[in-house]
């Protein structure tokens, strides 16, 4: 493989190849798909690399006193040789990147093969096409968040470290001198966290950056504007804290620190600059200068960073992984932007002209990142961003004027029971026409409901100018072709739930949706409008942490002769587990992006009834959502429990007859009365939708993510793996 190194006697940087790293059990192996060039970091290593041995000396006293020691222990030969050989020796360059993991060591069970990750450390995070690093700088890199922006995690913890030593609050003002790339993260995570923040920076380019993400003021240090402007932002009093985190070997910047500082303020360094302090003014101000160590707790400790010794959270909170994870996070939710703070990007094959434009100087470089052929192969977009595009000449039906005029396609026992009863009492409904198999069926219907015409073809619907909308309330097999039909018709449509059985079925409807420019379509997932999901759901409103939902569903045995044993109408399974996706689709507010399912008998061919297995489901904001169907329990078993739980409260629904609510300091109940899973709500909401003009109730993209998650059950127990629901977007 291939990894950048340089030679610290001769300060040249080259492409080596070597031997690929081993696994050890505390950690994993990672491919690397990005890594990052701190220029501010590497860029001091470049140009100690370039100068003589005097200069290096002057440059690094604290090896020259290793040196004299080593001199005084061991006599001046052994130091001699000492010297030599690390001057001969080639060094490794890079400490932060993003790649995937390809193998897992016997202690660090909690990744997995194929997981995107984000690594740190100047001892493993190498620019190489592959390193091994201890678990403890690993985090997950979060669905949504791409692997070019993961590659800045390490420099994200170094700047959020910086900050957490700071001990800032709500309201306070920072000043931050040096507005580099630690600088430009510092000054977002300040601003994301509610402080004032007032920048420094010789750069006018960097100074225009740091005030796009909010600083309230920004200046070059021989501003005699900057104290000023310090000052009446501050009511005269001077910043609450100073971030120093400018490099070079001036005092300059402790020396404007206590300048912009209030009476007892803090100091906070996080680069490597003179500290040369001017004692009678700290001493006046009685400042408190503290140090940022690099990511946070647990570098440099060989038990914690080489062997996996975890901190306990109630004695350190925020560690060096921990930082890392919350950095992405910040990330993922947005509050932090790396494009417009990316300089350049190179081919990791071209890191030697990269290096030699570092070294070249440019003092507006900030990340410089290294792609490698990983990167091309990592998708850094959510896997279930594709959606539908309604073609440019396509024209939606408008908002219905007067009662909606409503055409029905099969009139079972479920829509006899459950649906028609609500629409026939709804003043805002004309019914009328019904259409199904059977003639007698349909005058049945006519008679009990109230429909102006009944009769057997259902295209004579579609065909009626004054008809607004049609029911599909037909078996399942026939879904997909009514609705398309209906769509391409001009109709507004509501069709019982599947909406497709295969995903031929599915692109057929998305085809007439996007050529039609007709999206009025509603899929009978009842669940998410039942009345007590409300209260399920309001708990958690305003969340940011992901959710975790726990779906179990005791179908019960099928009857002898049922419909459902058709394999003709599909599985029983991919009947109704829509209902069930889309409702954790609903509670979480986010699109899923992988489907695996696991069987009791994996051993043993797929059924066409799926029955008794368990579904995983992974979401875009990182929530998971684990689904139970199972028909081997007892008969007198409610047939449905949701919990839901996050944010330190969990949340139960049991079978829609109530709600419970657990919290830290409460426990309460919302008692719903009778079962309701929502079937009069969904109508009425469609009802509205066609009449307002407004949105349809659930997203076009919802319907076909639910659609297609449930069709992707079967295909992961088939695979014995996970399905990608990106992937399922196009027929096969």
């Amino acid at each position: 493989m291939k990894q950048v190194s340089q030679s610290y006697k001769t300060g040249a940087i080259r492409l080596q190849q070597v031997a690929p790293p081993s696994l050890k059990d505390g950690g994993v192996l990672v491919r690397t798909a990005y890594s990052l060039i701190s220029s501010g970091t590497e860029g001091m290593k470049v140009r100690e690399g370039k100068m003589s041995l005097l200069e290096k000396a002057k440059a690094r006293p604290d090896q020259v006193k290793k040196v004299v020691q080593t001199a005084q222990q061991q006599g001046v030969k052994a130091a001699y040789d000492k010297v030599r050989n690390k001057l001969d020796a080639l060094s490794p360059l890079g400490y932060s990147l993003s790649g995937v993991v390809t193998a897992v060591g016997a202690e660090a069970a909690e990744f997995s093969v194929g997981q995107r990750v984000a690594c740190a450390g100047a001892e493993y995070a190498h620019h190489a096409e592959e390193n091994y690093v201890p678990r403890n700088l690993v985090v997950p890199v979060p669905d949504g968040v791409s692997m070019e922006h993961a590659a800045f995690t390490t420099v994200g913890a170094i700047a959020l470290q910086g900050y957490r030593q700071s001990g800032m609050q709500l309201g306070e003002t920072a000043c931050v001198i040096g507005l580099g790339l630690i600088g430009q993260l510092l000054t977002q995570l300040l601003c994301a966290a509610g402080v004032r923040v007032i920048g420094v920076d010789l750069s006018e380019r960097r100074c225009a950056l740091a005030r796009d993400w909010g600083a309230v003021a920004v200046h070059k240090p021989d501003d005699a504007a900057l104290l000023s402007s310090i000052r009446a932002l501050t009511d005269a009093q001077g910043a609450d804290v100073i971030f120093i985190t400018a490099g070079g070997k001036t005092a300059g910047p402790v020396e404007l620190a206590v300048r912009a500082a209030r009476d007892r303020a803090r100091v906070v360094d996080i680069g490597k600059t003179l500290l040369d302090l001017p004692w009678n003014d700290y001493y006046m101000k009685e400042m408190d200068v503290r140090f940022s160590r690099s990511y946070g707790p647990g570098r440099y400790d060989p038990n914690y960073e080489e062997r996996g010794v975890d901190y306990p959270i109630g004695y350190v909170r925020w560690t060096e992984r921990r930082n890392m994870a919350a950095f992405l996070d910040l990330v993922a939710a947005g509050k932090i932007s790396l494009d417009p703070i990316i300089s350049a990007r190179y081919a990791f094959d071209e890191a030697e002209q990269a290096y030699q434009r570092l070294a070249e100087g440019g003092d507006d470089l900030l990340g410089i990142l290294f792609e490698y052929p990983a990167g091309k192969t990592a998708s850094p977009e959510p896997a279930s961003k594709p959606s539908i595009e309604i073609a440019e000449n396509a024209r939606a039906p408008g908002a219905v004027t007067g009662p909606v005029r409503l055409g029905v396609v099969g009139a079972g026992n479920y829509a006899c029971s459950m649906l028609l009863p609500h629409l026939a009492k709804d003043r805002r409904v004309a019914l009328k026409s019904v259409a199904t198999s059977r003639g007698l069926t349909a005058a049945d219907a006519a008679r009990k409901f109230g429909f102006a015409r009944h009769g057997t073809d259902y295209r004579e619907l579609l065909n009626d100018p004054e008809i607004d909308a049609v029911l599909i309330a037909t078996r399942h097999a026939a879904h997909a072709t009514m609705t398309a039909e209906a769509l391409r018709a001009g109709k507004a449509v509501f069709v019982e739930k599947p909406l497709a059985l295969d995903r031929a079925g599915v692109e057929s409807v998305r085809k007439a949706v996007v050529e039609s420019g007709n999206d009025r379509l509603q899929v009978g997932f009842n669940r998410r409008f039942a009345p007590l999901v409300a209260d399920l759901k309001e708990p958690f409103a305003g969340r940011r942490a992901p959710l975790v939902m726990n779906y179990r569903v005791h179908a019960g045995a099928v009857d002898a002769g049922s419909w459902y044993a058709d394999p003709g109408e599909g599985s029983r399974f991919e009947g109704e587990a829509g209902h069930f996706i889309d409702l954790f689709n609903a509670v979480c507010g986010s699109r899923p992006l992988t489907v695996q399912a696991r069987s009791i008998r994996p051993d043993q061919p797929v059924r066409d009834d799926l029955e008794n297995i368990g579904v995983l489901i992974t979401y875009e904001d990182g929530s998971l959502g684990n689904l139970l169907y199972l028909t081997q329990g007892g008969g007198k078993l409610p047939k449905e429990l949701l919990e839901v739980h996050g944010t330190g409260q969990s949340v139960v629904l049991n079978n829609f007859e109530d709600v419970r609510v657990y919290s830290a300091t409460q426990k309460r109940r919302v008692r719903g009365g009778a079962v309701n899973k929502g079937q009069r709500e969904e109508l009425d909401a469609f009802i509205k939708a066609l009449q307002s003009g407004a949105a349809m109730p659930i997203a076009m993209d919802a319907l076909i993510d639910t659609t297609l998650a449930t069709l992707g059950v079967s295909d992961s127990l088939r695979g014995a793996q996970p399905v990608t629901l990106s992937e399922y977007w196009c027929a096969e």
